[in-house]
């Protein structure tokens, strides 16, 4: 999906010009993928532009970080502050956040303690990750062959940007078959996640997902979905899935900051059907949230100014 280029990028502190935010050639980065991100919306509000879940968002930046030996050369509150001040510095209402914490130019070689650490966020104007249409009737989804990488081998609790190489295999395999989004297994076969959503599937009215221990990451917005399952009285099981248990569910849809609620109206060729009423309940709530209309998670959104 193209960027559309806005005028300020902030840099090590800094809001520089969006075609000056540049790095060098030998960034370490570049060669190795040692670094860590995230991704944040900004929504438009009743109360204007509103950051969902900023904080949390940054916290768990903060800890990917410290898994991969990086220490965030600012705290979580200046990287709140600073994500603010860039949203306004751009006029915009709603947006797109990418903080991006990397290992810089100074060091080569496969031990990269001695690099520098940078740090950048970007915004810009960004829609529905998977179509508007998508979110209203559904996506096609595939199990890619890809398998999701194992918790020994790289750690799926840290938001890493070198890991997701992984994604984009799968996401190009499916693409490629004619599909929307791929299903990804885990080692033991598993449901794991999508390239760059956590999974849900409802039977009986029961809405149920992979543990963390399958290989999943820890979701802010798949926590969100939980939170909002519990409050509307759905039971929601943390449990292992295998790919034909999502053939016969009776919904099933990702959840993302990209994607947002996406339901799934197809799985390997396995119909499953127009979104049904667990996942609009969930996709309601949601929207009433992150536009400033539901006084139980207000607190969920970190108003701009």
């Amino acid at each position: 999906m193209p960027i559309p280029a806005v005028e300020k990028i902030w840099m090590n502190g800094e809001l520089v010009p969006w075609a000056e935010a540049k790095v060098h050639v030998l960034t370490h980065a570049l060669h190795y993928g040692s670094g860590v991100f995230e991704g944040i919306r900004c929504y438009k509000t009743v109360r204007g532009p509103a950051v969902f879940r900023l904080t949390d968002h940054l916290e768990r930046l903060r800890r990917s970080a410290k898994i991969h030996y990086m220490e965030l050369p600012y705290s979580v509150d200046e990287l709140a502050a600073a994500t603010c001040a860039l949203i306004r510095a751009n006029r915009l209402d709603a947006c797109y956040v990418r903080p991006i914490v990397f290992r810089g130019y100074g060091e080569m070689g496969l031990y990269p303690l001695g690099a520098p650490v940078d740090c950048a966020i970007a915004v810009w104007p960004w829609g529905a990750y998977l179509g508007e249409e998508g979110i209203e009737h559904g996506i096609r989804a595939k199990v890619a062959s890809i398998q999701s990488l194992d918790a020994n081998s790289i750690t799926p609790a840290a938001k890493a940007c070198g890991q997701y190489l992984n994604s984009c295999l799968a996401k190009i395999e499916v693409t490629k078959a004619g599909y929307d989004e791929a299903v990804m297994l885990n080692r033991h076969g598993f449901v794991s996640q999508g390239s760059g959503e956590n999974i849900f599937a409802v039977r009986g009215g029961r809405l149920c997902t992979p543990p963390l221990s399958d290989g999943v990451l820890e979701g802010i917005t798949r926590d969100t979905v939980m939170r909002i399952a519990a409050s509307l009285d759905i039971e929601v099981r943390e449990q292992s899935l295998t790919r034909s248990d999502l053939y016969v569910a009776d919904e099933a849809f990702f959840s993302g900051t990209a994607a947002e609620v996406v339901p799934i109206r197809e799985i390997d060729d396995h119909r499953i059907g127009e979104p049904g009423p667990v996942t609009r309940q969930i996709q309601r709530r949601f929207r009433d949230i992150i536009e400033g209309r539901d006084g139980e998670f207000g607190h969920f959104l970190e108003y701009v100014s």
